[in-house]
């Protein structure tokens, strides 16, 4: 009888930590679609609205204001915020910056939407959510371990971000077409790269018997759905920039 009881308890223990490393990657996923719900609304919000439109572009010159600059910026300085001070920043104050970085973000693709049709914009969107999960799918279930490929995309990501402040004075087309191809290749490896990491986090805490409503933890699935995000979006702007067709 004890020893049925105690493989009963084992069992029940067994199926607690399942269900904790599941909530975790469904709670992941969940503030990435938040993320994009708010993303999405935000630039439609401003590209609908002439009034807010005119605070971020001056219609005279067709350039950016000095609003619309910041707009630009400023969610890099929020991601750079929350990586550098998630040990300091609370739980709220993390949400809080991560939901601001959505909407700015938005604020910031809204640019994306008077530029291309919204054809090419569906279409890309499709393409680019058709990518990211069957990679996520594959960084779930691969037994292939992916954390060696990581500092290598990270040199990329680093290697893309400087191409880019470098083409905002070169502005060669064929330049960032190259750029394009390039990103789509290391955001696709990312994707699956970040999945698996994601996936072991959850077992991490499994192991360490952290509940899935600690601080910490909630913290943990907003960076996670962060670096999600970001995959997804930048996958979906290299295939505009690259198939998108201009107005």
């Amino acid at each position: 009888m004890e020893q049925q009881n105690y493989q009963y308890q084992d069992n029940s223990v067994f199926v607690q930590e399942k269900s904790v490393s599941k909530k975790f990657f469904a709670n992941v996923f969940l503030w990435m679609f938040i993320a994009l719900g708010l993303s999405t609304a935000a630039a439609f919000f401003i590209s609908e609205t002439p009034a807010a439109l005119a605070q971020l572009i001056d219609f005279n010159t067709g350039k950016r204001t000095m609003l619309g600059y910041v707009a630009m910026f400023a969610p890099l300085g929020l991601v750079l915020l929350m990586s550098a001070g998630f040990s300091k920043l609370s739980y709220g104050a993390l949400l809080g910056v991560f939901v601001l970085f959505s909407v700015l973000l938005g604020v910031s693709l809204s640019f994306v939407l008077l530029i291309y049709t919204g054809a090419s914009i569906v279409t890309c969107f499709a393409a680019a959510a058709g990518i990211f999960g069957i990679m996520a799918f594959m960084g779930y279930t691969t037994n292939i371990d992916l954390s060696k490929f990581g500092p290598i995309l990270m040199v990329g990501v680093l290697g893309l971000f400087i191409a880019g402040i470098a083409n905002m004075f070169i502005q060669s087309e064929q330049f960032s077409l190259v750029m394009a191809f390039i990103g789509i290749a290391v955001f696709t490896a990312l994707t699956a790269y970040d999945v698996q990491k994601i996936k072991r986090i959850g077992q991490g805490l499994e192991e360490d018997g952290q509940s899935i409503g600690s601080s910490d933890t909630k913290k943990l699935a907003i960076m996670a759905a962060l670096a999600l995000y970001l995959d997804f979006i930048n996958i979906f702007l290299y295939l505009l920039r690259i198939f998108g067709d201009r107005k």
